[in-house]
């Protein structure tokens, strides 16, 4: 197949795109980004293999330079963000030309409207698969996983880290481009901390304030506080594994990093700040919103043994309630590199997986999918686990405990639906 490699210049599409040159399945595979310097470069580094690559300039703003270059693919790897901006714009497009469609959506309000989008896929035998990453994606096929042993699955989380052992140290790369601007994924971390975000309460899927509390004690002894961000996982797991509680993608996070992020959501929120300028702010601190936030950082309860990237569920086994844990096996040598680790491998390496399973037919039909319900999260898990050595291995565990309360992750609030885009 000839495989459209979109935003193929940036840290995550490059990793995807080299990934994917090695596939049997892809015949093809063009760099396509709007900065035609960057791709061309790409497509130098990736040269020399069995699949003939070149560079193309590509705008998502520009709707006839976009159509074209999907109307020569038969797949498209999406990694152009935020995806609140580009998203549906991407999709509809690779549909209108009946191009089959994966990206790493990390944002909530376009996973919603795109999933709107499976009717026309159908229609136009366009196989789609939204989110698959690392979170969402990988955290995805972990709570499917642990969905599996339980018999009814009332609250479901994943969670993936931020500042605490286990996030890799590439964080000033994620946070700033290479021209020195805010990167696509600050900018997206900067609308998913502020205004409300969606969360699953009571098995309803509900907007509540995101950066809430959310107390766990996990099998193994692991026990510490996580806090709600805006996240596709509680849109896609309620529609699939309908947790009859409460769901929620949660950050793995120091309570200083989370004090700072609360001084930025609050000035967001008060138009103080925009996206743009919060997440230029957090990749270059001011003095005086660190100042303002270490009051706060004092009061807030931290991660204290929690695992670094999981999945987790409570439920019903066998007439009884248990808590189920999915997540990356510890290493013999803390020293090693255990999952995710560096962020474009993490988010690269499983989009071209799940591009994998689209060559071979493997995948659900047409349609608009999430990663739960598209791929076989056995084999992907598996394939990661090869690609990534023992840090990629998952580990389930199980306890058995006694079934909470619900949360109630915030009192009030309204169901899922647009917000004003800053």
């Amino acid at each position: 197949m000839r495989v459209l490699a979109l935003g193929g210049a940036g840290a995550m599409g490059a990793v995807a795109a080299r990934e994917a040159a090695r596939l049997p399945g892809v015949s093809h595979l063009v760099i396509a980004d709007r900065d035609p310097a960057a791709a061309e470069a790409v497509a130098r580094r990736l040269a020399g293999g069995r699949v003939p690559l070149r560079p193309l300039r590509v705008d998502v703003t520009d709707g006839d330079a976009l159509r074209a270059a999907l109307a020569d693919a038969d797949v498209v790897l999406n990694t152009v963000g935020p995806y609140y901006r580009f998203g549906v714009r991407v999709l509809t497009a690779a549909i209108e030309t009946g191009t089959h469609y994966l990206d790493v959506c990390d944002d909530w309000e376009p996973t919603l409207r795109m999933l709107e989008a499976d009717g026309a896929a159908r229609a136009a035998g366009v196989c789609a698969v939204v989110g698959m990453g690392a979170s969402p994606g990988v955290s995805n096929l972990l709570a499917a996983r642990a969905a599996r042993d339980l018999d009814t699955v009332h609250d479901l989380y994943t969670a993936w880290p931020v500042d605490v052992p286990g996030a890799g140290d590439d964080g000033d790369e994620q946070l700033l481009g290479p021209d020195g601007r805010p990167s696509a994924a600050a900018v997206h971390w900067m609308e998913q901390i502020s205004g409300t975000v969606a969360v699953v309460e009571d098995g309803l899927l509900v907007r509540r304030p995101p950066l809430r509390p959310v107390a766990l004690a996990l099998p193994g002894g692991r026990t510490g506080t996580a806090y709600t961000v805006g996240h596709p996982e509680p849109v896609t797991l309620h529609r699939g594994l309908r947790p009859t509680g409460d769901a929620a993608n949660l950050m793995v996070v120091t309570t200083g990093t989370l004090a700072y992020l609360d001084a930025l959501r609050r000035d967001i929120d008060a138009g103080r700040l925009t996206n743009d300028t919060a997440a230029a702010d957090l990749a270059r601190p001011s003095l005086a919103r660190a100042l303002r936030a270490w009051a706060g950082s004092v009061t807030r309860r931290g991660p204290g043994t929690l695992p670094p990237f999981f999945a987790a569920a409570t439920g019903i086994r066998d007439g009884r309630p248990r808590t189920v844990l999915a997540r990356f096996a510890d290493l013999p040598d803390p020293a090693g590199a255990a999952f995710p680790g560096d962020m474009a491998e993490a988010t690269g390496v499983p989009l071209a997986l799940g591009l994998a399973q689209v060559l071979d037919g493997a995948v659900t039909g047409p349609g608009v999918h999430p990663p739960e319900t598209a791929f076989d999260p056995d084999r992907l898990l598996a394939e990661l686990a090869r690609r990534h050595g023992p840090g990629g291995a998952v580990a389930v565990e199980h306890s058995a405990a006694p079934m909470r309360p619900p949360s109630r992750l915030r009192p009030g609030g309204r169901r899922p639906g647009p917000r004003r885009r800053r």
